[in-house]
């Protein structure tokens, strides 16, 4: 029988890698599943409620680990808990894969690492897909947190003392958390506008009930990869996209940014003269602030005020909201798992050829493996 452990995150990380959902159907599927005592206790998931459903709880990490051949984590796992894993057990965590000097050692190891962020964008992978898991609830939360640091409502009202104006909201970077911001935007009330690179966004703005703003040239129809990904655009159109978003957000109330494109620093979209050109009052939510920022000013995990703008930067948004987080993101590692079980006789087997399994496979007999991460000619 496969044995499944799942370890307490660190203090920083309040979602965990299970749910009790999750366990009932990974005890279903034939695997013993244990969790260290307390490590859902953020998420309102109980010793109780996971053991309920078949989980054995363990009192201490080592206990947990001990003879697992797979560890299930939110964040990339320590030194310490890949030291007491078998060679050749299973990782599945959102391992920050482009950090080298800390992936390294792990991969040294001999356990086979699979980084859940670099998930195929296929069909079949949907299920799998924590980042848009994660994002969505992100996207949802930036427009809460900013709103209630506004100040004033977000939708008109007609009153007997007067109308209220609805409040002005700009999204730049309409992925999956560019998108339900919008969408809670659009519901708060507040006139919603949106700008990316991407020429498939427009039509899924619009679809939402907002303003599509951007520079749609000829650059900007070839502007995305085949994953679905924004391209690096060229100095020439990102003068052109600045001075039009320079003069939008001159407008705008609240502004949400999300742009990111894997394993680079965040582009910054809002200058230091933009800020100063916004209307005292206005809040900004930087959703890329682990990775740098869009803004310039934004102070990662803190909440600054510049210019008279207030700019958020937030770590770990999706995390604060750790119920619905940690239950998503057990899902999507129940998805993953599933692959490799066989219904029938319940063993379990890796298919080393699975599009998902190469996909994700960062490191495997004490090598990176990964396409992605290789090293790069000087």
């Amino acid at each position: 029988m496969v044995t499944i452990a799942v370890t307490a995150e660190g203090p920083e990380e309040p979602r965990v890698a299970v749910s009790p959902e999750t366990v009932k159907k990974l005890t279903a599927l034939g695997a013993k599943v244990r969790v260290q005592s307390g490590a859902g206790a953020r998420s309102r998931f109980s010793d109780e409620a996971l053991k309920a459903q078949g989980a054995e709880i363990a009192a201490t990490a080592a206990e947990t680990l001990a003879g697992a051949d797979i560890l299930l984590k939110v964040r990339r796992p320590s030194a310490d808990e890949i030291k007491q894993l078998k060679s050749g057990a299973m990782v599945a965590a959102i391992l920050d894969p482009y950090d080298r000097a800390g992936i390294e050692p792990l991969a040294g190891s001999g356990v086979n690492l699979f980084s859940m962020e670099f998930m195929p964008r296929i069909s079949r992978a949907q299920s799998m897909d924590v980042l848009s898991s994660q994002a969505n609830l992100a996207g949802y939360k930036a427009v809460v947190d900013a709103a209630s640091l506004f100040g004033q409502a977000l939708p008109m009202m007609m009153t007997a003392a007067g109308t209220v104006p609805a409040a002005k909201a700009f999204i730049m970077g309409v992925g999956v958390a560019g998108l339900q911001a919008i969408a809670t935007a659009r519901r708060m009330g507040a006139v919603v506008s949106a700008t990316d690179v991407r020429p498939a966004t427009k039509e899924q703005v619009q679809s939402l009930g907002a303003k599509f703003v951007a520079v749609e040239d000829e650059e900007f129809k070839q502007a995305q990869t085949a994953a679905g990904y924004a391209k690096p655009m060229s100095p020439e159109y990102q003068a052109k996209q600045a001075e039009l978003v320079a003069n939008h957000i001159k407008v705008q109330d609240i502004v949400i940014t999300t742009a990111l494109i894997p394993g680079r620093p965040a582009p910054k979209l809002v200058s230091a003269a933009m800020l100063a050109a916004m209307k005292p009052g206005s809040v900004i939510v930087d959703l890329a602030a682990e990775r740098g920022g869009n803004v310039e000013g934004t102070v990662p995990g803190q909440a600054v005020e510049v210019s008279g703008v207030k700019i958020v930067g937030p770590i770990n948004l999706a995390g604060s909201v750790p119920v619905n987080a940690s239950s998503l993101y057990a899902k999507n590692l129940y998805a993953f798992l599933e692959l490799f079980f066989d219904k029938k006789d319940k063993s379990f087997k890796v298919n080393w050829d699975d599009e998902i399994v190469k996909g994700t496979l960062v490191a495997k007999d004490g090598k990176i493996v990964h396409p992605s991460l290789a090293p790069q000619p000087a």
